[in-house]
């Protein structure tokens, strides 16, 4: 028998104080049964990063021609595509070719990936490329309850998420900008 996703209940109160952005969010959000509780917060911060009132998540790791989260135009164009974690270069050339912009949040030791695979993402033009803190994001993610409630406030390079344990701070590390 297959395993299903696990709903997570999500209250997001985002402010982004860089573009202005203050919402509060409610919703569901599935976590795919090989899916880690890191890769989950990972996404869920790419959200809060990235928000726009279009953007939704993918449908998961399975598939693999849909992103972590995306926001398309009226006519199905990819606008905006969104990767998490540490994906091969020829994942994210093909990423490129299909959307006007491609972001993507790197968690993890990111040592190996940054000397084997980031200089070969030198000639993507639409390409962003962000790191979090592994350490951070390792504590801010454990024991996610199923129930989460966050308050994530974004300013300048950082990112400052309340939750039920009190803030934690996580520094962006900008590896590449598209503009």
């Amino acid at each position: 028998m297959a395993l299903s996703a696990t709903p997570y209940k999500v209250e997001l109160n985002l402010t982004d104080l860089d573009r202005g952005i203050y919402e509060s969010l409610r919703f569901t959000m599935a976590r795919h049964p090989s899916e880690t509780e890191e890769r989950l917060a990972a996404r869920l911060l790419a959200l809060a990063l990235w928000y726009d009132e279009a953007l939704v998540f993918g449908r998961g790791l399975s598939t693999v021609d849909e992103a972590a989260l995306w926001q398309k135009s009226l006519d199905d164009r990819v606008l905006h595509w969104i990767e998490v974690g540490q994906p091969d270069g020829d994942r994210l050339v093909w990423c490129s070719r299909r959307a006007e912009r491609v972001s993507l949040l790197v968690y993890g030791d990111r040592r190996m990936w940054e000397s084997k695979v980031f200089p070969s993402l030198n000639t993507l033009d639409n390409l962003n490329v962000v790191a979090l803190p592994p350490q951070e994001l390792s504590e801010l993610s454990q024991e996610l309850p199923r129930s989460i409630n966050w308050a994530v406030m974004i300013s300048e390079d950082s990112l400052f998420v309340t939750d039920e344990e009190g803030q934690h701070e996580l520094k962006l590390t900008w590896l590449k900008r598209d503009h």
